[in-house]
């Protein structure tokens, strides 16, 4: 046993977050927690000022999202609390593993009407999959580990740590020991389980028995690094792979197997979904978007469920099968069970697969007006279609809430398999956009990262930019202008008409300028053919964020997703202005 050390309580987490191999963390301190911050500084940790907690979440959950790692942030009590919360419920819904401390009143005064304290307990929990409160400084180890268990297993999600001030000032002896990390728990998913063999080998002869079966993938795959399982399942099978948002490459969107979004948008996935004998779901939650508001899958069809989560089986929509297990695992075993007979159904299904691939070369042809439209100001469908032929393959796309991920999800097409696409579709907010380029700059400083951000989003939260300059960071925003919450006008404009509109028209700014003056590359695009050159300036980084203001269409009728063909889409049936 070491001889013990008298240590603050703050000292204690920075060195329990050390052991752990914490990365980047974010955050805006309080009196609180200057313990903390202090064994910070001493200890040298990657800590980060934010200019709003909320912002320290989605940087963190984005960072999470793409290393699979623990995310970090910090608030003080109060204010800097509450305005967590819609940070959390994002990476509550989406399953990213963060943990987040927050300063809380001094127990001898709480309940006194001490400065900014609130009720955060109570606001608080419903927000994370976990809460747990530091009542004593030696349990300081203890609830680190804790914590970084519960954040990382099963589905993972947010753990608050909440640190009263007398805990996070007061001192107790800690010998090292006492200051261990659990490197099983350091990354999610920290522990793997897979369904029992018997619903295996059902699932198994399921699908080799289905004529037109089709692979549903949502963002669990990314959660469980499954993508390649996905692909390597997908073509021993020749078994076509649609995605939600979230599962956007789960298998490349340019592999001949990709049947691309299914949902409310699509490009051929949904007929595929109504013409198949068996559907299989993998870490899919099959939600609004992803059912078309539960219209989707149709009543009677063959639905094998994957997934880490029981709650989900049967949540909107049946199923014939239900697998509790890891993604990655399960798969790999379905893999293993069907290999001496994929030979044989690889063959038989191949003219099936073939039909897939034709129906999206031609969908492709039939969007390609659209998708190089010189129409100004510039079409959602013809920036998609200049990300996709200038981002490489190893290239991070952010998308923030609104039409930017709804246009990017139908379009945007990943190059290899894994998470390429990094949308926020737990909770859908606007205000993604820069601080979670930050969180990806921060994540893989060796891809170029490009975020979608609406000019609604980004007044929201244009104060990362000075985050972002602060920190050298070198990624590329592309401001959707439109001077409109777009997708709240595109809305009441299929309610109510042309005209009809409240509440949703922005002034007209100019973002080049103002990123200018925020020490940020700002260009302004109205041409659709500036687009091209504009994207290879800001991939050349050269240590600042370029942002890329972009003027769109301010037509209501054309700010949803819909580039079917107008045959293809009387045929669905949808409503189109």
């Amino acid at each position: 046993m070491s001889q013990p050390n008298e240590m603050t309580g703050g000292e204690a987490l920075a060195r329990m977050l050390q052991a752990h191999g914490v990365g980047p963390m974010f955050g805006m301190g309080g009196f609180q927690l200057l313990p903390f911050y202090d064994a910070v500084r001493r200890l040298g940790l990657a800590h980060h000022l934010v200019n709003d907690e909320r912002c320290g979440v989605f940087a963190a959950d984005a960072y999470a999202k793409i290393t699979g790692r623990l995310g970090v942030c910090d608030a003080t009590l109060g204010p800097g609390a509450t305005n967590l919360v819609t940070g959390l419920v994002e990476a509550l819904n989406a399953g990213s593993p963060l943990v987040v401390l927050t300063g809380d009143a001094h127990r001898l005064h709480a309940g006194k009407n001490m400065t900014q304290e609130a009720r955060q307990l109570e606001i608080l929990r419903p927000a994370v999959k976990e809460l747990l409160r530091v009542e004593e400084v030696a349990r300081i180890p203890e609830l680190v580990r804790r914590a970084y268990a519960i954040a990382t297993s099963g589905r993972p999600g947010p753990v608050v740590l909440d640190v009263p001030e007398d805990v996070c000032h007061g001192t107790h002896p800690f010998a090292s020991e006492d200051l261990a990390a659990d490197p099983s728990v350091a990354a999610a998913p920290a522990r793997r389980c897979r369904p029992e063999a018997a619903a295996l080998e059902r699932a198994a002869d399921l699908l080799a028995g289905a004529r037109r079966p089709l692979m549903l993938c949502g963002g669990g795959v990314h959660i469980s690094g499954a993508a390649a399982e996905v692909t390597a399942l997908a073509e021993a099978l020749e078994l076509p792979v649609a995605h939600t948002m979230s599962g956007k490459g789960a298998i490349a969107c340019t592999h001949r197997l990709s049947a691309g979004l299914f949902g409310r948008y699509d490009r051929i996935a949904n007929r595929l979904i109504e013409e198949s004998d068996c559907l299989f779901v993998v870490g899919c939650k099959l939600g609004e978007i992803a059912t078309k508001r539960y219209a989707l899958p149709g009543p009677g069809k063959t639905l094998v469920h994957l997934d880490i989560l029981p709650e989900e089986f049967g949540r909107t929509t049946p199923a014939s099968l239900a697998l509790w297990g890891d993604a990655r695992e399960s798969l790999r075993e379905l893999r293993e069970l069907l290999a001496e007979r994929a030979p044989e159904i690889a063959a038989r299904r191949r003219p099936y697969t073939e039909e897939v691939a034709a129906r999206m070369a031609a969908w492709r042809e039939d969007v390609r007006e659209r998708l190089t439209s010189d129409e100004r100001p510039v079409s959602m469908a013809r920036l998609v279609h200049e990300l996709n032929r200038h981002l490489p393959e190893d290239a991070l796309l952010i998308a923030d809430g609104g039409f930017a991920a709804h246009w990017a999800g139908l379009l945007y097409d990943t190059k290899r398999p894994g998470r390429g696409f990094v949308p926020d579709r737990g909770f859908a907010s606007i205000g993604y956009g820069v601080p979670a380029a930050i969180g990806a700059a921060l994540a893989a400083p060796e891809r170029p990262v490009v975020s979608l951000t609406g000019d609604g989003g980004f007044n929201m939260t244009m104060g990362e930019l000075e985050t972002a300059v602060r920190l050298g960071l070198a990624f590329t925003l592309v401001i959707i202008n439109n001077a409109a919450s777009g997708y709240v006008k595109a809305l009441q404009h299929l309610m109510y008409g042309r005209g009809a509109y409240q509440s949703s028209d922005l002034a007209a700014m100019d973002y080049a300028r103002i990123a200018e003056a925020m020490g940020c590359r700002g260009l302004r695009v109205e041409d659709p053919a500036a687009i091209a050159p504009a994207l290879r300036e800001g991939l050349r980084g050269e240590g600042r964020p370029t942002v890329i203001d972009l003027l769109v269409t301010r037509d209501p009728a054309k700010m949803l997703p819909g580039v079917d063909s107008r045959a293809a889409r009387v045929a669905k049936g949808d409503r189109i202005a």
